[in-house]
């Protein structure tokens, strides 16, 4: 009987030391550029060793090489060798570690205290080495695991170049479109998750392979701005003074249907769509739309219609597309663009490319108002100063259903209400006289009104008082209306 003990070398270290305990009586074992060799039979081990051990069978010379630096300690186990047995080298020995149970050695036949003791003594020191075995193997695969992750660190960590996802040709390629217009099939990260990469969805490219790495969120898009729940503004109903039927009509379109849609379902009628403000510079639109984005719980995005106008073409309609898509991923919610008349004018023959850039903006902007996957969940409110200037296919009903003008010039009711809220947040002196100022026939609109006020306490301040006074008033009116005048424009430059 000869004990042997199944080893394997994964290391890369000079083994000239462990050369002296092989027994060369039945194999041959040397060091060849740093490496392990073994012949076709067992590397045998002195008897002195207990148990002895031998390294596995390796058919024809090979040599065994590994980037760790240890050796695998397999297994013991007792192997017969009469005359006649069976050559090594023609067995086929296991890939893995052999079960507890076939090895030579692990049981007896014998009955008494010592057997049974030597036998779980056995056993123990097989689990330990093979217990020993799988945590190498646990190390080894963890060591992989943080070295994919690094890797995938290391290419997500380079400059990265910012695209579109058109479509998925299959699980590992799709087509993407760079910030540059051009199109390319590229491959993508297996770490990703396929069920996010939609259609339009902004996704991070490999500057060299323009392989895609990465997946943006719709809101890393920094054009496109959704307020959240601590970034609406402070500005409520209450704080607009006046413009009473304006509130009634903007609630009745936006808020309304927000949030008692079974009203409008009830009576057998869709809800307005979308709302314009119009009217002179300074009387409110504005300020009435921050109010209803505080007021209201839904989604509020807010985009000026200049921004739609990009440096290439085709990124205004997909900038279009994706605040609908955001706010419809995000409803109920409510899409503001001010100034809307920079992007919304009447079409004509455009002669260069930018005009038809602009237009095409335009087509895709009545197209999300009023196409096959509208939802009554979003509402649309657009505010301009030239409400002449619009293209008719976008002032018609069906996509702006109310239209609410804001007038310039306001009557005294009206006056007193915007004095009325605009002096409770300031400090008035009691000889104030508001309604002096309020029957005067100057044309006032809201604007004029806060500069009046906000111009009264600049001269408190200047003169170091803690409150405004009447001459402050008189002096502010006369500053503030008398240059609005338009023989008092600019007469320095005439």
């Amino acid at each position: 009987m000869e004990w042997f003990i199944l080893i394997r070398y994964v290391g890369k270290e000079k083994l000239t030391p462990l050369l002296p305990i092989l027994s060369p009586r039945r194999s041959k074992a040397g060091v060849s550029g740093g490496h392990l060799t073994c012949s076709t039979e067992y590397c045998c081990l002195p008897q002195s060793l207990s148990p002895a051990f031998f390294i596995p069978h390796l058919a024809g010379t090979t040599t065994i090489n590994h980037p760790l630096s240890y050796f695998e300690i397999m297994g013991d186990v007792a192997v017969e060798n009469p005359v006649n047995q069976v050559p090594p080298h023609k067995k086929q020995l296991p890939s893995s570690i052999p079960n507890i149970e076939s090895l030579e050695g692990f049981t007896t036949d014998g009955n008494d205290d010592y057997s049974a003791f030597k036998k779980l003594q056995r056993q123990l020191e097989y689990i330990n080495l093979q217990e020993e075995y799988i945590k190498d193997e646990q190390r080894s695969l963890k060591r992989e695991l943080v070295r994919a992750q690094e890797e995938i660190k290391r290419i997500q960590s380079v400059p990265l170049v910012i695209g579109q996802f058109m479509e998925a040709i299959d699980q590992n390629t799709g087509i993407v479109q760079s910030s540059t217009g051009s199109n390319y099939v590229v491959r993508i990260l297996s770490t990703l998750d396929r069920e996010l990469l939609k259609p339009s969805s902004s996704v991070a490219l490999h500057r060299h392979s323009n392989s895609l790495v990465d997946i943006l969120p719709p809101e890393a898009d920094s054009s496109i701005a959704m307020l959240g729940a601590d970034e609406k503004p402070d500005v409520t109903y209450a704080d607009v003074g006046g413009l009473d039927m304006q509130k009634q009509e903007i609630r009745e379109a936006v808020e309304l249907p927000l949030t008692h849609f079974d009203l409008y379902k009830q009576i057998g009628i869709d809800p307005p769509r979308g709302v314009l403000l119009y009217g002179p510079p300074g009387t409110g639109k504005t300020m009435l739309v921050k109010a209803v984005a505080n007021s209201t719980t839904a989604s509020f995005i807010r985009v000026v219609g200049s921004e739609f106008v990009q440096k290439y073409l085709g990124e205004g309609p997909r900038m279009v597309r994706d605040v609908f898509r955001m706010a419809r991923e995000n409803s109920p919610a409510i899409i503001f663009i001010d100034e809307i008349d920079a992007i919304a004018t009447k079409r004509f023959d455009a002669q260069t490319g930018a005009d038809r850039e602009v237009q095409r903006i335009l087509l895709e902007l009545l197209n999300q108002m009023d196409g096959f996957d509208q939802t009554a969940n979003v509402k649309v409110i657009m505010a301009t100063n030239r409400a002449d200037t619009l293209d008719p296919a976008l002032l018609r009903p069906g996509r702006l259903d109310r239209k609410i003008e804001f007038p310039s010039l306001r009557d005294r009711r009206e006056r007193r209400l915007i004095f009325s809220t605009i002096a409770s947040k300031m400090s008035l002196s009691p000889e104030v006289d508001l309604d002096s100022l309020i029957v005067r026939n100057d044309p006032l609109s809201g604007a004029i009104i806060a500069a009046i006020m906000q111009e009264a306490g600049l001269r408190a301040v200047r003169k170091n008082r803690y409150n405004i006074i009447q001459s402050d008033l008189e002096d502010a009116y006369s500053s503030q209306v008398k240059g609005t005048q338009e023989s008092d424009k600019f007469e320095f430059y005439r």
